[in-house]
């Protein structure tokens, strides 16, 4: 069994995109694999197939339904902000304790590879004193670093391994996610983060079709973790 946590070093950088295709590379190589992404905000039931959680269900190859959504995402909450503050908007809170049990539980319970994909970047507040750090931190697993290649993102990325690195984290990888904002080419976005991440693979993804799992970058990611 073989947890891995997947972060982003802020919104929409494609961490979901990134966990689709590495689900489904895993499934077409015979191997178990599950995901869950406990947190989300800025939920619509109305669009199930087209939230986070319906894109992985789907790399899943199970139904998208509302009870494969409470199976992978308990804690949903509709507003699109932080989750501390969109729980706040509907009287609830999300339970740091509970959280790191639940996803415990889930990883302990599933045999293969279990993807946990966080909720914005790795600073983003999960209740007035947890952040995703802290949430990656209690639970200690392997750590895949999405990022973009947007303008600003090698400064984000960069402060991200740092903040992960004093934490003493597991980094298994960096993923830069191709951008559709103005930003330096992919090429260029993937050499100068390489150069200032140590030993730490940095593995470029450009924008893709569903076929993104038969891509050659992500057969490197696999064979990392």
């Amino acid at each position: 069994m073989t947890s891995v946590f997947v972060t982003g070093t802020g919104t929409d950088v494609g961490k979901t995109f990134v966990t689709a295709a590495l689900i489904r590379r895993l499934r077409a190589t015979g191997r178990e694999v599950d995901a869950i992404k406990p947190v989300v905000s800025g939920f619509d039931p109305a669009a199930l197939p087209a939230s986070d959680p319906g894109v992985l269900i789907a790399a899943l190859g199970r139904p998208v339904t509302p009870a494969e959504i409470d199976r992978i995402s308990p804690w949903r909450f509709a507003a699109p902000l932080s989750p501390d503050m969109a729980a706040a908007r509907e009287g609830r809170v999300v339970d740091f304790d509970a959280l790191v049990a639940y996803c415990r539980s889930r990883a302990a319970s599933t045999r293969g590879v279990v993807f946990i994909e966080g909720v914005g970047g790795i600073m983003v507040p999960l209740d007035d004193r947890h952040t995703v750090l802290d949430w990656i931190t209690a639970l200690r697993v392997p750590v895949i670093v999405v990022a973009g290649s947007y303008l600003g993102t090698i400064s984000h990325t960069l402060t991200a391994l740092h903040v992960l690195a004093r934490r003493n984290v597991d980094i298994a990888t960096v993923v830069v996610s191709e951008s559709t904002a103005p930003g330096a080419s992919l090429e260029e976005t993937v050499e100068s983060i390489a150069r200032f991440a140590g030993t730490l693979e940095v593995i470029g993804v450009p924008r893709l079709t569903d076929a993104a799992c038969e891509h050659p970058a992500f057969d490197r990611i696999v064979g990392i973790l």
